[in-house]
């Protein structure tokens, strides 16, 4: 068998045994860890997994043509993915990632009417499906954790603080949240530095959530939502914040979205921009999270941003990198849902959370044992827009602390 073959090759560390739909046990890897044992039920997996595995893996588990028989889900990815990071080539991912990488421009192709249906397929599921698994503000983007006891409310408000800091806010200031979610990030602007905030989802869904939101909170006056693409925004904006959004922009687009953000922002204006990023360089998106996930999208290398940042005539103020900090957000996310699993059944079906289970473990691990990163530039179009030192971020983020929460230790987890 081809896959067996493969898995030789690949598999050099670890207990990781495959039973074949005949019966027939192989084994592979050094013997140390914990074992795993997966078996097919269906003859033709092995080679459908040797020809597409990017695809064939998460859907095998999806329809039970392949059942984690000792071990968890989360044990087997992460055999498998440490061995592949330790390759340090894509040798074992065979023919279709090399399609993967010549047609990714095609794949990433959003337009407008496009670029609304992809965010369909994800963010107009079931509201209830997101209180199950996120926060209470339902942030679903990379937390900040300051402490490793952090939890992730605690983690989702440092984000928010966080990023606030970066932006200098003043009262009265209007600011544009591009990829406003569910409304989180605005409203907590609006409350804590007395902003005017205007925010823009493709989501139907997001935006009756963000505008009830806005509502209950008294702060409609200072907060609206839009139904409307980046693209066809127009007016000017002191500063703009973009969380989570970018990776649906595609590298087709990446002029596009830098020159709108130039011709949105104000000539003394700021605008930060928090992402899922690679560190090893330019790639594609997963077969099976393109498909089933998130279709259109795209984390990109900072060596394919900055050339558009800078063709646009934006200045790169500020760059952070935060590294295991998603990695942290999605092992509380997986355990959400797992702990809320009979009742996400309930709502959708045992597919459906073997989908997710598949998309949570699987986007964990590229973080914390792959090339996957999070990265937040700030954009300015005046070189003396923000001071010349970053200790104003420091400052403004402890004193913006709530008071039950800062007698917390300021040392922060490794990330």
């Amino acid at each position: 068998m081809l896959l067996i073959r493969l898995m030789r090759r690949l598999v050099k560390q670890g207990s990781f045994t495959i039973i074949d739909a005949d019966g027939t046990t192989h084994r592979f890897g050094d013997g140390t860890g914990d074992p795993v044992v997966l078996k097919f039920h269906d003859r033709s997996l092995g080679r459908r997994l040797f020809f597409s595995p990017s695809l064939s893996f998460g859907e095998a588990f999806m329809d039970g043509a392949m059942t984690v028989e000792e071990g968890d889900l989360y044990q087997v990815l992460t055999i498998l993915m440490a061995n592949i990071a330790l390759r340090g080539d894509a040798s074992y991912s065979s023919f279709p990632a090399l399609f993967d990488g010549l047609l990714r421009r095609i794949q990433q192709f959003n337009p407008m009417k496009r670029a609304q249906r992809n965010v369909a397929h994800h963010y107009d599921l079931s509201g209830r499906l997101y209180d199950l698994f996120l926060d209470e503000d339902r942030q679903y983007s990379c937390a900040y954790f300051l402490r490793p006891t952090d939890d992730l409310e605690t983690a989702q408000r440092n984000k928010k603080r966080h990023i606030a800091a970066k932006l200098l806010l003043k009262p009265g200031m209007k600011v544009l949240d591009i990829g406003c979610g569910w409304g989180g990030m605005a409203l907590y602007l609006a409350r804590e530095t007395g902003v005017d905030v205007t925010g823009l989802t493709l989501s139907v869904e997001q935006h009756k959530v963000a505008t009830e939101r806005a509502a209950e909170a008294g702060l409609s006056h200072r907060v609206r939502f839009h139904l409307r693409d980046y693209r066809a925004e127009t007016g000017r904006y002191d500063r703009i914040v973009s969380v989570g959004m970018f990776e649906h922009v595609g590298i087709d687009h990446y002029r596009t979205y830098f020159r709108q953000i130039q011709q949105l922002l104000e000539p003394d204006g700021v605008a930060l921009l928090h992402a899922i990023g690679r560190f090893d360089g330019p790639g594609s998106t997963n077969t099976w999270l393109r498909k089933y996930i998130f279709p259109g999208g795209y984390s990109p290398a900072l060596s394919e941003v900055l050339p558009h940042i800078e063709q646009s005539k934006l200045l790169v103020s500020d760059i952070e990198i935060l590294r295991l900090h998603y990695a942290e957000t999605l092992r509380h996310w997986r355990q959400r849902f797992t702990a809320n699993r009979a009742e996400i059944a309930r709502l959708f079906d045992e597919r459906f959370c073997r989908m997710w289970e598949f998309y949570l473990v699987a986007c964990e691990l590229s973080f914390r044992v792959q090339d996957m990163m999070v990265f937040q530039i700030q954009l300015t179009r005046k070189i003396d827009a923000v001071p010349l030192t970053r200790d104003y971020m420091v400052d403004w983020e402890r004193a913006h602390v709530p008071d039950n929460e800062a007698n917390g230790s300021d040392e922060s987890a490794a990330a």
